[in-house]
């Protein structure tokens, strides 16, 4: 069984988008620059926005960081969107999801134009993704096959069960899989002999949001398993893979920290850069 260190890979990755920066601003006399927007004050957005903060000072990325009360209306928080669309100084913008409960998250986010659309939540860089077109891909699912290629993981031709279909994680996870020749299943809460399913995978993508979910009886000897879950127990993080009992069973598997989790700030980095070079083309 191999340990696939994501923090590790991640790590690699802002280093070399620490060079590649660099190399555009000294090109285009321009700084790469992302908008984040944070209305509220939920605790874990606000950790979320501090490491994004952190991860752009890192790599020489401009963030241009806005902090909202949770009493914004909906005009106020479309027209900070729409200010920063039009602002040439920024590349990407992210709002930070959860929205309070007032607020019209789609509307908001239908505010970011593609080309800005870092998160890759768009109906436009999902058609692309479904079409095998360069767009934006969301950050998680992207580094999932950022961290497959890095760890030598060859997925064509491979039979990949993802359990989970959500719009951020589950859909594009079995696009990207599909675009790169594997042979996909999607599960989720109403798929009959979930067990028999996962347990046919080479390659097992967990996204479901339930802790400990996966069970060694449901994974396939010498699988590939990506616990792409962040659950809370006790004060502890824990993923959707029982991982003592289902690690002996793979050839590769992500931990949970430390697994798919860093990578996902990493892939916001690129994107933030590939929509700046795609900017001046």
């Amino acid at each position: 069984m191999t340990l696939i260190d994501g923090k590790k890979i991640a790590a690699e990755i802002r280093s070399e988008l620490k060079a590649e920066a660099a190399d555009f601003q000294a090109k285009y006399a321009q700084q790469v620059g992302l908008a984040v927007v944070l209305v509220g004050e939920d605790a874990a957005s606000q950790v979320y926005v501090r490491n994004k903060i952190r991860a752009c000072e890192e790599v020489g990325i401009r963030s241009f960081a806005h902090f909202m009360p949770t009493d914004s209306t909906q005009k106020s928080v479309e027209d900070l969107v729409c200010a920063l669309a039009d602002d040439d100084r920024v590349h990407g913008i992210l709002v930070q999801l959860p929205l309070p409960a007032h607020l019209d998250a789609e509307r908001i986010l239908s505010c970011i134009p593609r080309q800005k659309d870092v998160d890759g939540f768009s109906a436009a860089n999902i058609g692309r993704l479904a079409l095998d077109e360069e767009g934006t891909v969301a950050c998680t699912p992207l580094g999932v096959m950022e961290l497959l290629h890095r760890s030598g993981i060859n997925v064509a031709g491979k039979r990949a069960v993802v359990v989970g279909r959500s719009k951020i994680v589950g859909r594009p996870m079995m696009l990207l899989l599909l675009n790169a020749d594997a042979t996909v299943t999607v599960c989720h809460s109403r798929t009959n002999e979930l067990k028999r399913i996962c347990s046919e995978a080479d390659i097992l993508i967990a996204a479901v949001g339930k802790p400990h979910f996966i069970t060694a009886d449901m994974v396939k000897q010498g699988a590939v398993v990506i616990d792409v879950g962040i659950n809370r127990i006790d004060d502890k993080l824990a993923g959707d893979v029982d991982f003592d009992r289902v690690a002996p069973k793979t050839s590769f598997i992500t931990p949970v920290p430390g697994g798919v989790g860093p990578m996902t700030i990493a892939m916001l980095l690129k994107n933030t850069l590939d929509c700046a070079r795609r900017s001046v083309r």
